[in-house]
């Protein structure tokens, strides 16, 4: 597949639609407007996919819908520099984005395939990530710790206390937790063992696991 100018409209498009729903960070939607996202769907997949929309990818995985990665990273309040953590790497999307808004990304996935697929297809496209492996989210990556954000792409049953842990004082969680449905949550570390918690929307992912493959 190809880049072309009417993808370019069609991401401008996009761009404008998540503002309209409420994504006020100039940085993000810039992102959502430069980045090729029918590249990283099957190419059935791509008269749709500048649409906000999640469609289905490798492993039983999903792209998320636009405005859910937009929304994920504002949240974040992401400034250049700044040493992220991704859980659950899927397509490279999210950590796409990411890289647009200069951050240092560090990438974890849990399923091989997935993985392996990715880590290929990411340097094509001129987006190379500090970190990206094959691993259990569950653990986050203590020896890269710690990070100012952390950002979880899967439905969690609960907030892993690894992930918590390797925040830096002041740096800030976005988590969807639930099982078939979730809420997202917002964590910020106030102090060593203390964390201010926000209750978000409601949003769905596919479920975060560990172990796998």
């Amino acid at each position: 597949m190809k880049d072309t100018l009417k993808h370019q409209g069609l991401r401008n498009q996009l761009a404008k639609a998540i503002a309209a729903k409420g994504i006020e960070n100039k940085n993000v939607l810039a992102a959502i407007a430069k980045i090729p996202r029918h590249l990283f769907l099957d190419s059935s997949f791509e008269s749709f996919a500048y649409q906000d929309k999640a469609f289905p990818i490798l492993a039983d995985q999903t792209i998320s819908q636009p405005y859910t990665v937009a929304y994920q990273t504002q949240l974040l309040e992401i400034m250049p520099g700044n040493k992220v953590l991704e859980i659950g790497t899927g397509s490279g999307y999210q950590t796409a984005v990411l890289m647009e808004m200069q951050a240092e990304v560090y990438s974890v996935e849990r399923q091989n395939e997935l993985f392996k697929k990715t880590k290929l297809f990411l340097p094509k496209l001129g987006y190379r990530p500090r970190h990206l492996g094959f691993g259990d989210g569950y653990k986050g990556l203590p020896d890269h710790a710690p990070f100012d954000k952390i950002i979880v792409t899967a439905g969690a049953p609960f907030v892993p206390k690894a992930l918590l842990a390797q925040l830096k004082l002041g740096g800030m969680l976005v988590i969807p937790i639930g099982t078939t449905k979730q809420l997202m949550y917002l964590y910020k570390r106030t102090a060593v063992k203390h964390f201010e918690k926000h209750e978000l929307e409601a949003c769905k992912f596919v479920p975060m696991l560990e172990k796998k493959n």
